[in-house]
């Protein structure tokens, strides 16, 4: 038996390729299935199932396109229903793959056909599941992104306790827990870097488990404090139900050279997002004017999905040489599929064609201080409000990126504002953004609240006013 968890940190999502004999099988597959049926080949396997443990908000799962390329069955939990073949299992059920046995729980809560699957090995020995986001490293999966005229989030989060109860917490201890996300995941608020654990480490140091903790201690602990949920992953769970376009197409579509003309003609006539995924050291230099900025090395994918609010505007971008078919992947992950080509021969192309080049006044810490000393600034921390309140620079006020689109009627034209976030990336986007809405006078602070913190700059950890002037 082989248990392989693939792992993508820009989504902190985890995949698992389980095989036995020659089958296998692939629990909440990427977009890209291509490697998956590669393992496989190269194993002597054939992929026999594709377990989803739920419909996918955060990011549109490759369950798809790999039933068509290997005629694998996907399976979901009871209650769901999808657009395409699927085969909806039942509480209980048994799928053999090789000589071992996944078992299907169904542990509504997350989202009603929320399912864990138990691997069952060859000595029948119960040895690890396969959670979702039912039950994470350190927390469990938030109860409000399937909430419905009939059923609350407090509705929701009764069902995730009942599920953890009757269904998770009465396993074998030993067994081992394999989530679908770790830290840095919105699907929860307080996950472990780790990417697997103990169902016995689980219980004695993950809050949610605590064997005292009453249900309405825990459907009280899980709805508090939950940040809304990124206007993408509605978008993404539908993608996930109704199925979508070839990732074979979108590759060969988004990943066209276009010269600076035909670059320019569709951004200027034909409405293309000019979308910059340099390093933002490059972009503050020197970018295509109204070009939002939102770097390859960053939280790429989870930035796109936040701020970009149609899945269906058309793309066109900047990338490093090299990088092109990573930008068009990553967009694809989080349901972006219409993107139309990126710029042959990256910014310096454009430069040398003589076309109108913009830039972002970027000062570094001790520059800021100097600033701040000489009179009273206007600071935005585009951090999240959990950062801010802990602490944040002492004029500055709040200004969260995440919900930058919502709050532009706050910022005024006529001030300058200087931008930092807690190392540089945010910021950057977030200049990137107000520049592209009109807002010019903007000065980035580099390194952001880490290289703040090591000025003499005043800081609190007081929640300071979060209406600009």
């Amino acid at each position: 038996m082989k248990i392989e968890q693939i792992y993508t940190g820009c989504l902190a999502q985890g995949a698992y390729y389980i095989q036995s004999e020659n089958e296998a099988v692939i629990i909440d597959p990427l977009r890209e299935v291509d490697s998956y049926v590669e393992k496989a080949k190269e194993n002597g396997a054939t992929i026999k199932y594709i377990f989803e443990t739920h419909f996918h908000a955060d990011f549109v799962s490759g369950h798809v396109d790999l039933a068509k390329k290997t005629g694998a069955k996907i399976v979901f939990g009871p209650t769901a229903t999808t657009a395409f073949d699927s085969h909806i299992g039942t509480d209980g059920e048994i799928f053999e793959i090789g000589k071992i046995k996944i078992k299907l729980l169904h542990t509504p809560g997350h989202t009603m056909e929320s399912s864990t699957f138990l691997l069952i090995d060859e000595e029948g020995k119960e040895q690890a599941i396969f959670s979702g986001d039912t039950l994470f490293i350190g927390d469990v999966g938030r109860p409000d992104l399937a909430v419905k005229s009939d059923l609350t989030e407090e509705d929701l989060a009764g069902h995730l306790f009942d599920s953890l109860r009757n269904k998770i917490m009465t396993l074998p201890d030993d067994v081992v827990v394999y989530p679908a996300h770790g830290a840095g995941s919105a699907c929860g608020k307080h996950m472990s870097s780790e990417t697997w654990d103990t169902l016995a480490n689980q219980k004695k140091t993950n809050y949610a488990l605590r064997v005292d903790m009453t249900r309405v201690e825990f459907i009280k602990e899980v709805t508090e404090g939950i940040m809304p949920p990124p206007q993408y992953f509605a978008k993404n769970a539908m993608m996930n139900k109704s199925g979508y376009e070839s990732i074979d197409k979108v590759m060969e579509t988004g990943t066209v050279p276009l010269d600076v003309e035909t670059f320019e003609a569709m951004a200027n006539h034909e409405g293309a997002l000019v979308l910059d995924t340099r390093h933002q050291n490059e972009f503050v230099k020197g970018h295509i004017p109204n070009s939002i900025f939102i770097g390859i090395d960053g939280s790429f994918a989870p930035w796109v999905g936040a701020l970009i609010t149609d899945l269906k505007q058309p793309i066109i971008f900047l990338a490093d040489e090299g990088r092109e078919e990573e930008v068009v992947t990553r967009l694809s992950r989080v349901g972006y599929d219409n993107t139309l080509g990126y710029l042959k021969g990256g910014f310096e192309a454009w430069a040398a064609a003589d076309k109108e080049v913009d830039n972002l006044e970027s000062i570094t810490p001790q520059e800021f201080e100097n600033r701040m000393n000489q009179g009273e600034l206007d600071v935005l921390d585009v951090r999240k409000p959990g950062e801010f309140q802990a602490e944040h620079v002492d004029q500055s006020v709040t200004f969260p990126l995440d919900f930058i689109n919502t709050h532009m009627a706050e910022v005024d034209a006529n001030h300058k504002y200087y931008v930092y976030c807690a190392g540089g990336y945010r910021s950057v986007i977030a200049s990137s953004i107000l520049k592209s809405r009109g807002i010019h006078d903007l000065v980035n602070v580099e390194q952001g609240f880490k290289g703040i913190s090591t000025t003499g700059i005043k800081t609190t950890d007081y929640v300071c006013p979060s209406t600009l002037k």
